[in-house]
């Protein structure tokens, strides 16, 4: 069974990723399970920047290929807010809720809902080679958070075509439209994982 290892932190990103990888035969282990992930700041302007920043960083201290995400919701009448900024939206030490909370805050009264999410993947190896996949899913956010399920921004996201948060539809539902299913499933047709 081939190995994937993903440089992040977030428990909750390694579980996705193992949840849609795995059923395609992909073992899939955190930066922490291979020896540690370097601090990273992530201080890019883009997706892109951040995903490769990370990538690139961890494949050098792991001396191993690796994957990093970095992805973010953009709501259109905040100017495409919180972006590369959405795990720090509420400042520094806030977390899902208080994010969450703040993006709700900022929406009252503004009927244009209008948002997506964005998932950019880099894969890396020790001698500086990357390559990209990318993932996206428009919606709108909800007027109040619903759901238990996921996290993140997901109980006040709902994607096209559904009446339900990604936070009420059961994950398997939620892995198959979300932005970060999205750009794995492009990822392995590309042949890059």
């Amino acid at each position: 069974m081939k190995t994937v290892v993903i440089a992040t932190g977030n428990s909750h990103k390694v579980e996705e990723f193992r949840q849609i990888l795995e059923p395609a035969g992909i073992r899939v282990l955190a930066a922490s399970d291979c020896g540690g992930m370097p601090e990273v700041e992530e201080d890019g302007q883009t997706f892109r920047e951040n995903a490769a920043k990370k990538a690139l960083a961890t494949a050098r201290a792991l001396q191993q290929t690796v994957l990093a995400d970095d992805s973010g919701l953009e709501v259109a009448a905040l100017g495409g807010a919180p972006g590369v900024h959405s795990a720090r939206y509420a400042g520094e030490g806030g977390n899902d809720g208080r994010n969450l909370a703040k993006l709700l805050r900022n929406l009252e009264g503004i009927e244009d809902r209008r948002a997506r999410f964005v998932c950019v993947l880099a894969v890396a190896s020790p001698s500086g080679e990357v390559q990209f996949a990318e993932g996206e899913v428009c919606g709108r956010i909800a007027w109040q958070a619903q759901g238990q399920g996921g996290f993140g921004y997901d109980p006040a996201f709902i994607p096209e075509g559904y009446e339900q948060t990604f936070g009420q539809l059961p994950q398997e539902v939620k892995n198959s439209l979300s932005h970060r299913g999205r750009a794995i499933r492009q990822a392995l047709e590309a042949g890059i994982i």
